[in-house]
C-alpha cells in the first residue's frame, strides 16, 4: 500500500482510496452528524447549491464562511451542533472541507471521510481496501494547514513504510507535537475559532478528541453537484 498525502486542494492527487479531512471543522462535523443518526450528508462546494438543495424536503442546511454560520442556515459548522437529528438529511457548504471532498469524489474510485474523531476507524478501513492511498488536506483557501496535516501524518504513521516524501513528512510532522491540542491551537484554524470568541474556541478542544466515533463516512455517488455522504 502506497500512501500519499496531498497538502492542499490543488495538487493532483489520486488513489483508488482518498482520505479527506478539514479537522477544524467540516470533517469532524459530518462524522459527529452521521454517528448523531443523520441518514446522509450532502456536500456542495458553493453556498447557493447547499441551499437549492432544500428544495428536496427534509433537508438541514448547515455551513459556514470564514468561521460564522452561513445567514438563513440552520446550522453552523461546529460538530457540537450536531448531537441530535433534525431531518433524515443534512445538506453543508463549507469554505473548505465540502469543496475538497467534490475534489476527491472526481479523482478515487472511494472516498472517506476522516477526522480525529473516528482516527482508528478510517486507518481500520482504509487497510481493509489495501489498495494505495491518497491523503487530501482540505487546507485554508488553497494554501497549507497545520490541523489537517497533523492528521494525515497519524493516518500515515499507522498505514505503513511505503510512503511518498510528502507522506513522510506529514508523519514527522505529527509526531513533533505531543498532543493533537497543541497542535490545533497552533494551527490558523484553530487561531481563526480563538478569535472568534469562547464558544467556537470550544470546538477545539471538541475535534481533538481521538477515536471516540466509531463512524467512517463514505461517498456513496453525486446528487448533481453535492456529493453524498453516508456511514
Amino acid at each position: 500500500m502506497h500512501v500519499h498525502v496531498a497538502f492542499t486542494p490543488d495538487e493532483l492527487a489520486a488513489a483508488p482510496t482518498g482520505v479527506v479531512i478539514d479537522v477544524i471543522r467540516a470533517t469532524s462535523t459530518i462524522c459527529q452528524a452521521l454517528a448523531a443518526g443523520y441518514e446522509r450528508v450532502l456536500c456542495a462546494a458553493e453556498v447557493e447549491d447547499a441551499r437549492a438543495l432544500s428544495g428536496l424536503g427534509g433537508v438541514t442546511l448547515g455551513g459556514e464562511r470564514l468561521g460564522l454560520r452561513i445567514e438563513g442556515f440552520d446550522l453552523g459548522n461546529s460538530p457540537r451542533e450536531y448531537l441530535s437529528v433534525r431531518t433524515p438529511t443534512l445538506a453543508m457548504s463549507t469554505t473548505n472541507g465540502t469543496r475538497a471532498i467534490v475534489t476527491a469524489a472526481e479523482r478515487c474510485e472511494r472516498v472517506v471521510i476522516a477526522s480525529l474523531l473516528n482516527l482508528a476507524a478510517v486507518i481500520e478501513a482504509a487497510r481493509d481496501h489495501g489498495d494505495d492511498v491518497a491523503i487530501f488536506c482540505a487546507g485554508v483557501k488553497g494554501s497549507f494547514a497545520l490541523d489537517d496535516s497533523y492528521v494525515a501524518g497519524r493516518i500515515v504513521a499507522e498505514l505503513g513504510d511505503d510512503r511518498s516524501d510528502a507522506a513522510e513528512a506529514a508523519a514527522r510532522l505529527a509526531a513533533s507535537y505531543p498532543t493533537a491540542l497543541e497542535a490545533f491551537r497552533a494551527s490558523r484554524s484553530g487561531r481563526n475559532l480563538i478569535n472568534h470568541g469562547s464558544e467556537l474556541e470550544a470546538d477545539i478542544p471538541y475535534c481533538a478528541r481521538e477515536s471516540v466515533l466509531d463512524v467512517v463516512p463514505r461517498l456513496t455517488g453525486m446528487q448533481g453537484v453535492a456529493a453524498e455522504i453516508r456511514a
